[in-house]
């Protein structure tokens, strides 16, 4: 009997190891989808994937790159440090609609345009990369993400050249601005997005790296052609369109109003300090400390990591790591004189701010404005105060 059953086991596992994938039937068809964006910030890009539908095989899956993995060891601080692997993910479609609709989002689908064995050497591919050894790989938000993706794997998958023509009213962009385009200017998203991201993602994309965006991968995905002389897409559909919902309480909520309040506290209690004659030490400490550990993440995600659109941020030229050291002299009643120098170094370190803003090297978060204006006469107040008293 023991006998019988590892035979049994034997016979199993090689059956499994040596099966051949299911071969497709000729009414299968593949198509690219595309989700809209959703409410969160993590959702507000969108998604594709790639579904594979054979009503002969009973199969209905979609296949989609960029799921989180969160049974990775060290999974906060990889994702951080941008050295966190990403999954390939298979759902059934009828759970990934009733996901997205019930979220919402937009969902269209664009069938391919491929041969049989175009199509089985596809799904192919995508089983193949659906293999425990081989579901994850080192994702990259801007070249390597669940829309370039989709594009590379489609490219692999034909034998013909797939020729991507420019959409008609198609503008280049900064990725930034593009970035803009789905999370918009005034949001805490764009806002959080502006600081954490240098000056390296304020050159223009060019037309393939636009399909980073899963919005260009459908755009482009469109007017594809196969060897320049058949569509890439046999037909479009949508299969669910998203109900609009604006709120006008976002604006409200918005970094421009919260951080203008805030920017007109300071100045407040500059002017109130300058009526008075004093000196609001716990302001300063908290203005100092907050900017120079804002400082101290830019340069973590700079020099700390792997993330490749965070490097030259010039939001270093007001969120200035020093300031924590400063801190110590802001709680004497009478400064050294070089506080003074520094002081002045800070007010010159905005005039540079202002000429990468309006010289187009970096573009800053428009909810910083209130902010910056309230440091700056800040700044002046104290160089003016310590002169004064340490003179004296």
């Amino acid at each position: 009997m023991k006998l019988k059953l590892t035979l049994f086991l034997t016979l199993f596992i090689l059956g499994i190891t040596f099966a051949q994938q299911p071969q497709l039937s000729p009414n299968a068809s593949i198509s690219v989808l595309t989700f809209g964006p959703g409410e969160s910030l993590n959702d507000a890009f969108g998604h594709n994937g790639f579904r594979i539908k054979d009503n002969t095989l009973g199969i209905d899956v979609v296949y989609g790159y960029g799921e989180y993995d969160f049974e990775a060891p060290n999974f906060y601080l990889k994702f951080a440090q941008g050295k966190l692997n990403y999954l390939i993910s298979r759902h059934n479609f009828k759970n990934i609609y009733y996901g997205y609709s019930n979220a919402n989002r937009t969902i269209k689908e664009q069938v391919l345009n491929l041969t049989l064995e175009e199509k089985q050497k596809l799904f192919n591919y995508l089983e193949n990369n659906y293999k425990p050894e081989n579901r994850r790989y080192l994702y990259d938000f801007f070249y390597d993400n669940c829309a370039t993706r989709i594009r590379d794997v489609a490219q692999i998958a034909t034998t013909s050249e797939i020729e991507f023509k420019t959409p008609k009213n198609f503008e280049e962009q900064t990725f930034r601005s593009l970035i803009h385009d789905h999370v918009g200017l005034n949001t805490w998203g764009s806002f959080g997005i502006d600081i954490a991201l240098g000056s390296v993602i304020d050159r223009k994309a060019s037309v393939k790296e636009h399909m980073f965006l899963p919005y260009y991968i459908h755009n482009f995905f469109e007017t594809a052609t196969l060897n320049d002389s058949k569509a890439l897409v046999e037909n479009s559909s949508i299969l669910y369109e998203k109900n609009e919902n604006n709120s006008s309480m976002d604006f409200v909520f918005s970094p421009l109003v919260i951080v203008g309040l805030i920017g007109l506290f300071i100045l407040f209690l500059t002017y109130k300090d300058y009526k008075n004659n004093t000196r609001n030490k716990w302001l300063d400490l908290i203005l100092f400390g907050t900017t120079g550990l804002i400082g101290l993440l830019i340069l973590f995600l700079w020099f700390a990591t792997d993330h490749s659109a965070t490097a030259n941020n010039y939001n270093l030229l007001w969120a200035f790591p020093l300031n924590l050291l400063v801190m110590v002299q802001l709680l004497k009643p009478q400064v050294k004189s070089w506080v003074i120098r520094y002081l002045k170094f800070l007010i010159i370190m905005f005039t540079l701010m202002t000429f990468h803003w309006i010289g187009g090297v970096q573009v800053f978060a428009i909810g910083l404005i209130p902010l910056l204006i309230a440091l700056l006469v800040r700044y002046i107040y104290l160089v003016k105060w310590f002169s004064k008293t340490t003179l004296n």
